[in-house]
């Protein structure tokens, strides 16, 4: 009985986890019903007093990401243009997000200053240092 509900358990997990995966493949409507906003990836990696932070954003360009630490943790938004089809070319699918880019993530309790902000290779890189509560 005991292995029948550990299976179970396990079931349901991963369950939640693809819900969750899927809620963040898919854009949210934050600004209106016109305008979808996506919301990255995110790793988050805490050592001792510092966070690191990674987020995709495939085709962002460094000068137009914004990354704020607000009370209740961090917030990055970016826009991220279009890709250059060719007018003759047909659009068979398309996964690769544009646009509008927003993501708050909550940090743990504390006071952050954000240390470094590095894009490569699609990826954005936040560290930050803080000081627990």
């Amino acid at each position: 009985m005991t292995r029948r509900k550990s299976w179970m358990w396990a079931e349901a997990c991963a369950r939640l986890d693809e819900a969750e995966r899927r809620h963040r493949h898919f854009y949210e409507l934050l600004a209106g019903p016109s305008t979808p906003v996506w919301e990255p990836p995110a790793n988050i990696v805490a050592q001792g007093r510092e966070v690191e932070v990674t987020l995709a954003l495939p085709g962002a360009r460094a000068e137009d990401v914004v990354a704020k630490i607000t009370p209740s943790g961090l917030l990055v938004e970016t826009d991220v243009p279009p890709p250059d089809f060719r007018a003759a070319g047909e659009v068979i699918r398309m996964e690769i997000p544009y646009g509008r880019m927003r993501r708050r993530i909550d940090l743990p309790p504390g006071s952050y200053v954000l240390l470094e902000l590095r894009l490569e290779l699609g990826y954005l890189h936040l560290r930050l240092t803080g000081s627990p509560l």
